[in-house]
């Protein structure tokens, strides 16, 4: 008897490892949900500010709820960045991922703010100042404009800049479309998701096994590039070490339905969330990018660029053979 439940017990011992050890983490320690996981609690000073840290409760008057990390009125915007969703396109956040908005009853050319009391309370102006910009805004398009109580409000495209109370969470789009006057900021100062604007359509997505004659068998996307990973980057705790200007010639891959997985096993297909909170292809894990250097399918450029990107094998795993010829 005893010698059986001896065996069970290691028999569950070695059960557990094997779930704890995917990702390089033990369930209890990540956050995942279905496909989609997320950085660590406290993996990566990365995190702070994203709504994943410990705590809860409402913050600087954005509404009920858990808004860790939610910015102040009064807040500056810090650095802003770009952000897309299918519903709307490219938009713009603050620092902390936080979703900013354009009134259609202000103005741009000149600029003025038209939202004041009970409205500026529902909608804080950004102020003026300690703010920069990320890869995809003009910083040229900045500026600044007075409101009526003689404060300076940050201006997009000559649009004066607001976040919206009830916005909770970074990536909170709720204030989109509030009385058919309120919009998302596009990157240029016009509205994201505009009505009546012709949109491009959407690239391919996907993930498939190109069998490259200087790699051999090696992941690529919808539009035939190839996949890299970043040996800076960790799959396990989940670390993004490609930000900022780094973001200018290595392109987050997007995340893909599971229908358009070709010659890869399903599982090692995943989606990670991006400290700013938008999403990213993973595979085996690892987040993957694509090179702005590659001109055309089957370029693999990137390869052991900096010693530190490689493509991607149909097994997950890096490719670290140079290219040849």
């Amino acid at each position: 008897m005893v010698n059986q439940r001896q065996a069970a017990l290691a028999a569950g011992a070695i059960t557990l490892m094997m779930l704890t050890a995917a990702c390089g983490g033990s369930p209890s320690a990540k956050e995942r949900q279905g496909d989609d996981v997320k950085p660590a609690a406290n993996s990566s000073e990365a995190a702070k500010g994203y709504g994943y840290g410990a705590g809860a409760g409402a913050a600087g008057g954005y509404g009920a709820g858990d808004a860790q990390g939610a910015a102040a009125p009064g807040e500056p915007g810090g650095k802003l960045a770009v952000r897309e969703t299918p519903d709307l396109g490219q938009f713009v956040t603050d620092g902390k991922g936080f979703t900013l908005y354009r009134f259609d009853k202000d103005s741009a050319k000149p600029p003025a703010s038209r939202c004041d009391g009970d409205c500026a309370k529902a909608w804080p102006p950004v102020p003026a100042g300690e703010v920069s910009v990320s890869v995809g805004i003009d910083a040229g398009a900045l500026g600044e404009v007075a409101r009526s109580d003689g404060s300076k409000q940050l201006t997009l495209g000559g649009w004066p800049v607001y976040r919206y109370a009830k916005d909770t969470a970074p990536g909170d789009a709720k204030g989109q479309g509030v009385g058919g006057t309120w919009n998302a900021l596009a990157p240029d100062g016009k509205k994201a998701g505009g009505k009546g604007e012709k949109k491009e359509q959407p690239a391919p997505e996907g993930v498939s096994v190109s069998d490259n004659a200087k790699l051999g068998k090696i992941l690529v996307d919808g539009q035939g590039r190839t996949l890299y990973r970043f040996n800076k980057d960790s799959a396990w705790p989940m670390k993004f070490a490609c930000t900022d200007a780094c973001l200018e010639t290595w392109k987050p891959a997007k995340p893909v339905d599971k229908a358009s997985v070709k010659g890869v096993a399903e599982k090692l297909v995943t989606t990670v969330t991006r400290p700013d909170g938008t999403k990213q292809l993973a595979i085996d894990c690892w987040p993957v990018y694509w090179f702005t250097g590659d001109g055309k399918p089957g370029d693999v450029n990137g390869q052991g660029k900096q010693g530190l990107w490689f493509a991607v094998d149909d097994k997950g795993a890096k490719v670290t053979a140079a290219p040849a010829g």
